[in-house]
């Protein structure tokens, strides 16, 4: 229970440290020795204009080295201040005894977002932990923003065509109430299109990175189960499944058994009680 106590109390401590940063910027990126070797995906900004991604990163270390790590992540977001990096997410969680699961979430300058994440390797491997696994989600809002100007530029033409034809006159009641109704419902597209660019261009602005740290207690292949009592849970599985195939067995038999043993008992007594012949006169 301390222990849970301990994670949250964490938890509520990073997100809070991160918001109290709200007005520090710095110019100086995170830095390691290894942070350019490090086996993060490469993707460079210039090769994918309009694209906005989505880093996600697995780390596997030693349970009782999870908050300790996740600690310096959140760190290292906070000394690049708000402006770059924000913390929008922090979860710790012991799943079983001794068994932790962690996840930090950040946004993130897109043009520091790789190197964050070397960064972040960095201090996984300093704690003797390992990158189990990362994956980069692109998805191309540019072109959709393009579209969506496209549409809204239609639109715009279109609105200002039906007003002229509205302003023209000689028109009956339905036809100007039919032109005002379409002049409505391309006033709504274009107020959702505009919606819909200025989420694209947050998408654009910031790069959303994910953390998941994983545990790694336990024995090698067999992991956090204890192979002890895995093996005596199933021996009295095994024993009990034995037991009630016996009980079975035996209440499907044993009326049976008992007619017979009945019947056989009943032929002997009566065998038993049948008189003797007498002998045959002698000749």
């Amino acid at each position: 229970m301390k222990m849970k106590l301990l994670a949250g109390a964490m938890a509520l401590a990073l997100v809070g440290c991160s918001e109290k940063q709200a007005d520090e910027t710095s110019s100086s990126d995170i830095s390691s020795p290894t942070a350019e070797t490090a086996a993060v995906p490469d993707v460079g900004l210039s090769a994918a204009p309009g694209v906005a991604f989505d880093y996600s990163y697995a780390f596997r270390l030693d349970d009782d080295r999870i908050a300790k790590v996740q600690g310096e992540h959140a760190e290292a977001c906070e000394t690049l201040g708000t402006a770059r990096c924000r913390i929008v997410d922090v979860r710790y969680q012991m799943v079983r005894e001794n068994e932790v699961e962690a996840q930090t979430q950040f946004k993130l300058d897109p043009g520091i977002a790789r190197k964050f994440g070397a960064d972040a390797l960095a201090s996984v491997e300093k704690a003797e932990g390992v990158l189990a696994d990362a994956m980069v989600n692109g998805e191309d809002v540019g072109s959709k923003i393009e579209t969506s100007q496209q549409r809204s530029a239609g639109a715009t033409a279109e609105i200002a065509r039906l007003e002229a034809r509205l302003k023209q006159g000689g028109l009956d009641k339905g036809e100007r109430a039919e032109l005002q109704k379409q002049i409505g419902e391309l006033g709504k597209q274009l107020g959702t299109d505009r919606g819909e660019r200025r989420a694209g261009e947050a998408r654009i602005a910031s790069t959303s990175v994910v953390f998941n740290y994983v545990g790694t207690g336990g024995l090698p292949g067999i992991g956090h189960q204890n192979p002890f009592s895995n093996a005596w849970n199933t021996l009295l599985g095994s024993g009990g499944t034995l037991l009630s195939i016996l009980l079975v067995a035996a209440a499907a038999i044993l009326p049976w058994a008992l007619l017979i043993g009945l019947v056989v008992v009943l032929w002997r007594r009566f065998r038993g009680q049948r008189p003797t012949e007498p002998p045959a006169p002698a000749a």
